[in-house]
């Protein structure tokens, strides 16, 4: 098969991006792995020339001769959390030559198309940080500006490992509550104290990129009956279920049956305690939503979206998740 008329599929990540030529027909022809996509980092051109040699690898395997080119591009890019900033993304790809047709989304909603049948429900990530992002087939969306703490945001990986320590913090020197964090966050490390933990991780002894080690941590601590440890873990569901909500309410899916696709490492660890609250409180608050934790490859639901935006053919959908499945 000749990739004439292929479809590019992006899912650019903060820490690796996969891409995609897929034929019309769901047929993935060539495809490749790269680096995170970093633009606050590196700069947008930067991070776009990046992008662009992982596509030009793809493209080779895919049989392609020449300047890759493609009959439409949909790319779901980490940090195209505003409009403004997914517009500024998709006039770099256009002047990349790469095609005349091209849709740039948040990387959010290439989990929410992995793990719909339809284009239609509410997808929360929940990862390094936390996202959600709602769509339906008329092209309606939800979706928050997911900055930090600055746009409202809790939680995540990161967030929590700084809960987790924050509370160890204050129980250690008597501000707080007693919990097994305590002791726990700075055993991880082979640390006996709190106060080694925080001079270590002050002075670069410990990397700042490993105290995600900190939030499987506190799971096991809180599945272990701590109090302090569990009410982290509840915030948390609190948050999913708060954002879900909102964002069923927007699409106006609240009160009908609707898919909410829980997604991002945190979520797909499956932990009980998390799990059976956030079901417990989407059964007060959204009844009728159905829940489906996704562990496809997020470049899967980019290319499900591509295949929606080119006018596929019957069955393509069906043969691109077969490919994935395999």
């Amino acid at each position: 098969m000749g990739v004439n008329g292929a479809l590019l599929a992006v899912d650019a990540g903060n820490s690796k991006t996969d891409v995609a030529v897929v034929a019309p027909d769901g047929t993935v022809l060539g495809s490749a792995r790269g680096g995170g996509f970093q633009p606050p980092v590196v700069g947008v051109a930067t991070a776009v020339d990046g992008l662009a040699e992982i596509v030009g690898r793809a493209w080779e395997e895919a049989g392609g001769a020449g300047a890759p080119a493609f009959a439409h591009v949909t790319a779901c890019l980490a940090n195209a959390d505003l409009p403004v900033e997914e517009l500024e993304l998709e006039q770099a790809l256009y002047a990349r030559h790469l095609s005349r047709s091209i849709r740039v989304h948040n990387d959010t909603f290439a989990i929410l198309r992995a793990g719909l049948d339809e284009p239609r429900g509410v997808a929360v990530v929940c990862g390094a940080g936390v996202n959600c992002v709602g769509m339906t087939p008329d092209g309606r969306t939800a979706r928050f500006p997911a900055l930090g703490k600055i746009s409202g945001d809790w939680g995540g990986g990161g967030g929590l490992s700084d809960e987790a320590m924050w509370c160890a913090a204050r129980a250690e020197d008597g501000r707080g509550e007693p919990t097994e964090l305590a002791r726990a966050l700075p055993a991880h490390f082979g640390l006996e104290s709190m106060y080694a933990l925080i001079e270590a991780v002050h002075l670069g002894r410990i990397p700042h990129a490993r105290r995600h080690e900190l939030t499987p941590v506190l799971f096991r601590v809180a599945a272990e009956g701590d109090p302090v440890a569990l009410s982290l873990v509840h915030r948390m569901a609190e948050e999913v279920v708060a954002l879900s909500t909102v964002a069923l309410r927007r699409l106006g899916l609240l009160d009908e049956e609707a898919p909410v696709v829980l997604g991002g490492s945190v979520l797909a660890a499956r932990h009980p305690q998390l799990d059976a609250r956030i079901l417990e409180l989407l059964g007060e608050r959204a009844p009728k939503a159905v829940v489906r934790f996704v562990t496809a490859p997020p470049v899967l639901g980019a290319g499900l979206l591509a295949l929606d935006e080119a006018g596929a053919v019957a069955g393509a959908a069906a043969r691109l998740r077969a490919h994935y499945a395999d």
